[in-house]
């Protein structure tokens, strides 16, 4: 004890002393865990929502077997739907006065599609190449922002490229295709 100390302060305590530096690393590694899951989590959610989003015309237009082909001639367009008759290509298909297709780019009036109709109803998606990558434009736009958080997020560059790059394709050829 030093002399000019009083005794109260004097008192030691037998317990380990904390090491700060131990207790900010384990936090530090332990957050770390946590955002890498949390990003993770989000391209998992980005990737999973683009063939979701997808497979509803996809499904249509990549598995025919079973399912009325044909042409279907574009002779008037609403708002959001255009419609007209429907020529069957595929045995057991029968030719319906009036089909409807969903507007988009990839449909003008006036224009003859070969289309695949949707079970249960009168809806048709178009067939072929260009149905198909416009079938998955969801899929080439999920591919793009999950690329944007892979690089961003994960840090991993190379990664984020490739999946811009795979999504940029897939848009481009759906463009080309339409």
């Amino acid at each position: 004890m030093i002399p000019a100390m009083p005794a109260s302060v004097a008192v030691t305590s037998h317990r380990r002393p904390v090491r700060r530096g131990s207790v900010r690393r384990g936090s530090v590694v332990v957050l770390r865990w946590v955002r890498l899951a949390g990003v993770w989590l989000v391209v998992w959610l980005l990737v999973v929502a683009g063939v979701w989003g997808s497979w509803g015309s996809a499904q249509h237009v990549m598995l025919t077997k079973g399912r009325e082909r044909g042409t279907m001639e574009v002779v008037r367009c609403g708002e959001d739907r255009c419609s007209g008759p429907y020529a069957p290509l595929s045995s057991g298909s029968r030719g319906r006065a009036r089909v409807v297709i969903e507007r988009s780019v990839a449909v003008r009036e006036g224009r003859t599609y070969t289309v695949v109709i949707k079970p249960g109803g009168d809806e048709v998606v178009r067939s072929g190449p260009a149905g198909v990558l416009y079938a998955w434009v969801p899929m080439g736009g999920a591919l793009l922002l999950a690329s944007v958080v892979v690089a961003g997020g994960l840090g991993r560059v190379r990664w984020g490229w490739v999946l811009a790059g795979s999504g940029t394709a897939l848009l481009t050829a759906a463009f080309l295709a339409v």
